[in-house]
């Protein structure tokens, strides 16, 4: 489970599990499949070069996966953010690309919890 801290902080969402009890697994549902929509307007956004759109797509996904404790996911997210806000769309691709990866390690570690 080493390994699973690199993407997750494991106490919050200990903590979290704590707090939701039997919602958790449901939690963890709904976080996937969600997941799958936000990153899709995300692909959307940095297809269409917008960077507003990118802005705020990567903002909502942001403040889902830091709820979920998904560290990097969360750090990945404002970055691009950031750069929607400074009106970029430079290196969002590439972005796109680590998000899409580092969301397949969190919804690897979540779904063996």
């Amino acid at each position: 489970m080493g390994q699973a801290a690199e993407h997750i902080d494991l106490d919050a969402l200990k903590e979290l599990q704590a707090v939701m009890g039997d919602e958790f697994s449901l939690l963890i549902e709904t976080f996937t499949s969600d997941s799958v929509l936000r990153i899709e307007g995300i692909r959307e956004a940095v297809a269409t070069a917008d960077p507003e759109s990118i802005r705020r797509a990567a903002h909502s996904f942001k403040g889902s996966a830091g709820n979920m404790g998904a560290v990097r996911l969360t750090e990945l997210c404002r970055t691009m953010e950031e750069e929607g806000h400074q009106g970029s769309t430079a290196g969002c691709e590439n972005l796109l690309n680590e998000i899409e990866a580092e969301y397949a390690q969190v919804q690897s570690v979540l779904t063996s919890l």
